[in-house]
């Protein structure tokens, strides 16, 4: 009896261990490096946006003019700002790439997709456990502290910092941006 209950004993510490371990390397192996965010649409479709020396970059992205617009569903300026960001989105669909990152966590993906529709926000919008990390290392690299307004937004073009813009912003200030940096 005595016997039984040691192997009894051993084998629920192997199998407890061996989980621990399992689940550790699974955890490992899913992570990025800490200069890499994994960024999901509400489409599913992900994107992978890198840290880079003087700025960030989306991979896949080369020669295309990158807008991160971090914003939230209940905010107003947010919500004026969708339509604007659409209009250029397609207006220069070819050479921009706009994400909208929420700052709401635990927002469903349905929210977001009614955020889309409402306020026509035709652009990518991202909903990922990386969000918050990416939303924290654009501010720290913006120094725009850690209490934000928004929507802020952050340009770049191939990892290299253009401009942003903290709070409403008119579209023509966005679009002549755009036109700048794409040399237009």
């Amino acid at each position: 009896m005595l016997k039984t209950s040691i192997l009894s004993t051993l084998l629920t510490f192997t199998l407890f261990f061996q989980a621990c371990s399992s689940d550790s390397d699974q955890n490992t192996s899913d992570m990025v490096s800490s200069n890499e965010y994994i960024l999901t649409a509400i489409n599913n479709t992900q994107y992978i946006a890198k840290k880079e020396p003087n700025g960030f970059s989306v991979e896949n992205t080369q020669g295309k003019v990158i807008i991160f617009d971090i914003f939230a569903t209940w905010c107003p300026p947010c919500k004026a700002a969708a339509s604007h960001l659409s209009s250029l989105q397609a207006k220069y669909k070819d050479n921009l790439v706009i994400i909208g990152i929420t700052i709401e966590e635990d927002i469903s993906n349905e929210k977001l997709q009614e955020f889309r529709e409402m306020y026509d926000a035709q652009y990518t919008l991202v909903n990922s456990k990386d969000n918050r990390r990416l939303v924290d290392d654009i501010a720290e690299s913006l120094d725009v502290g850690d209490r934000f307004p928004i929507p802020l937004m952050a340009m770049y073009l191939d990892g290299e910092f253009i401009t942003h813009y903290v709070g409403a912003i008119e579209e023509e200030f966005i679009e002549s941006d755009i036109k700048r940096a794409l040399g237009l």
